[in-house]
């Protein structure tokens, strides 16, 4: 007895990739963050304390050189 082949079976199967390793490297990241739930939070928030890091080293530990250091004025 043979089986009949469904159409919807035939969309869904899944086509060898014929791209490059960049390409396949890129889509493997791509498909893991787009389906994380948990993470996308958690990046959110490493993101934010980084942003937040490094604007507070610039404004109190990086001084404006460029306007208090000049040799002749003007």
């Amino acid at each position: 007895m043979q089986k009949k082949k469904d159409k919807n079976l035939m969309k869904t199967d899944v086509k060898p990739m014929k791209k490059g390793l960049l390409f396949q490297i890129f889509h493997l990241y791509y498909d893991g963050f787009r389906k994380m739930t948990l993470g996308k939070t958690l990046w959110t928030i490493i993101l934010i304390k980084l942003a937040i890091i490094f604007l507070v080293l610039k404004l109190f530990f990086f001084p404006d050189f460029i306007n208090t250091n000049h040799c002749c004025p003007v």
